[in-house]
């Protein structure tokens, strides 16, 4: 299902190829609401609707970086702007945030704090978010 909706315009990241790599920048492509009830650890909000090139002009375009959001959707389309922007080193991680909840990894709240919590999006899209607490608000 999920490589249908996907156009691999920005190669992917699986979870496990991203435990073992040395640390990329991760950025958080999903809305601020979505970002406070649970991310990666140490990612950056960078938002969907709100994102603008501004919030990453001081990395070097050589940056090793990880896109995310809910499935992935969203996020190829940040690491599409990114590739276009100069930037050599996007991968957007392949089942997004569901698919690193459903591999049993770790997310947190704002205040660095372990969770269960996971924003699931809308409804249709939650049956993929197999594992966690699913949030709707």
């Amino acid at each position: 299902m999920l490589r249908g909706l996907l156009h691999q315009s920005v190669p992917f990241v699986s979870v496990a190829q991203l435990q073992h790599q040395p640390a990329p920048v991760l950025l958080d492509t999903r809305e601020a609401s979505e970002f406070a009830v649970s991310h990666l650890r140490d990612a950056r909000l960078v938002g969907y609707d709100t994102f603008s090139l501004a919030a990453v002009r001081n990395l070097p375009k050589d940056t090793a970086i990880v896109v995310y959001c809910s499935v992935g959707v969203r996020s190829e389309k940040i690491g599409a702007r990114l590739s276009q922007a100069g930037f050599t080193n996007v991968r957007n991680l392949y089942g997004g945030l569901f698919e690193w909840v459903n591999e049993g990894q770790p997310v947190y709240t704002e205040a660095n704090q372990l969770t269960t919590r996971v924003h699931a999006y809308a409804p249709s899209w939650g049956i993929w978010l197999q594992r966690g607490d699913k949030v709707y608000h």
